[in-house]
């Protein structure tokens, strides 16, 4: 599935080329594309009630490929998906290679709009019992072991490491040592939680990844109390997860040697600046869907106040630089797709509240 599509000219006359992720930073294949196709799909559907055009052969035939490539097995004990660094929206080097949260709770909802998509017909019998065998094991390892509050981080605290055999409470072999638990436990709110940005052997990613969070509420990868915390997180922190100009892509930025080290010293992705902490404008429609679904409308309402003055006068930039968002981003493009786009999408969902059934899953 392309990552994206170029308009190019041939004799006077212009066609599309797929791009695939050659035309990307280090050349990487983009995973996300195929899962955000299957809720674009399933909320198309929803928006004309066209059942018959998700019913073609056609996509069918594509669901159950990329269903297939999700799906197959692989050399991994878990029901995550194992991806490279740079295969979602945050396309540069982040170390989140491995099992990175953005890509586990699309995995999730694209499961769930399969779901609802494929025929139950002989020829979609067999990726129908893998989307039912895959579902519950992905919920409950991501509910479980994703999650951190100061419940969780108590727990973790506690952590006896090199545990063996079945009964080990430390699935994970994480080093307490790895935790910032100073920084965190003053950080997250008491009613507040989050999903962890990744996990994997003796690796446990505190930072707060915006989108993963938002689409764990939207598909409820989230139970309803866990859906609430990560709001009271984004109310509680306002400042911040969105400051000037919602929202920021993750929390807090890599600096000092780990800009270094992770990033590979990328300029672009400096300290607050880009994925490393820059605050995003097209999470705008995610963090109203996911208010508006948990019944915290006044956080939609004051988010949209903020794009809405700001904007249209920053000639719709890509993204925001520095710790509150106030910059407009160094290399930022103006009058992003993307950028007016998640705008339109927010303020729609606020005056037609109708329109939220078509991003969420109950």
């Amino acid at each position: 599935m392309p990552a994206s599509f170029k308009v190019t000219s041939n004799n006077e006359e212009q066609y599309l080329k797929a791009d695939f992720g050659d035309h990307a930073i280090g050349r990487v294949t983009p995973v996300d594309s195929c899962l955000w196709w299957l809720f674009l799909l399933r909320a198309y559907v929803l928006a004309t009630d066209e059942y018959s055009f998700a019913h073609t052969p056609e996509c069918q035939k594509g669901i159950r490929l990329i269903l297939e490539l999700c799906l197959s097995a692989r050399f991994d004990m878990y029901p995550t998906l194992l991806v490279p660094d740079g295969a979602c929206m945050i396309d540069r080097r982040m170390g989140i290679n491995g099992h990175p949260l953005e890509i586990q709770a699309l995995f999730y909802t694209a499961l769930r709009a399969a779901k609802e998509l494929l025929l139950d017909n002989q020829e979609n019998a067999n990726i129908n019992q893998a989307v039912n065998n895959r579902l519950e094991p992905l919920i409950y390892h991501i509910r479980q072991h994703y999650w951190l509050d100061l419940e969780r981080l108590n727990i973790i605290y506690r952590y006896k490491s090199e545990e063996y055999g079945e009964q080990a409470l430390n699935l994970f072999n994480i080093y307490s040592d790895s935790i910032p638990y100073a920084q965190l436990s003053e950080w997250l709110p008491e009613e507040g939680g989050y999903l962890a940005g990744n996990l994997g052997p003796s690796q446990l990613d505190c930072r707060f990844f915006s989108l993963g969070n938002l689409v764990a509420i939207l598909s409820s990868l989230t139970t309803e109390k866990q859906s609430q915390a990560i709001m009271n997180v984004i109310e509680s922190r306002w400042e911040d997860l969105i400051g000037y100009m919602p929202m920021k892509i993750c929390f807090p930025a890599l600096r000092d040697r780990d800009w270094q080290v992770l990033t590979g010293c990328d300029p672009k992705n400096r300290p607050w600046s880009y994925h490393n902490g820059g605050n995003w404008p097209v999470l705008l429609w995610l963090l109203t869907a996911a208010a508006l679904k948990t019944g915290r409308e006044e956080i939609a309402y004051k988010a949209v106040e903020i794009a809405t003055r700001c904007l249209p006068k920053d000639e719709w930039a890509e993204y925001y630089d520095g710790r509150n968002g106030r910059l407009i981003g160094r290399e930022a493009r103006k009058y992003q797709t993307w950028t007016i786009a998640g705008f339109l999408l927010a303020k729609e969902l606020i005056d037609r509240p109708n329109l939220l059934n078509l991003t969420i899953f109950n």
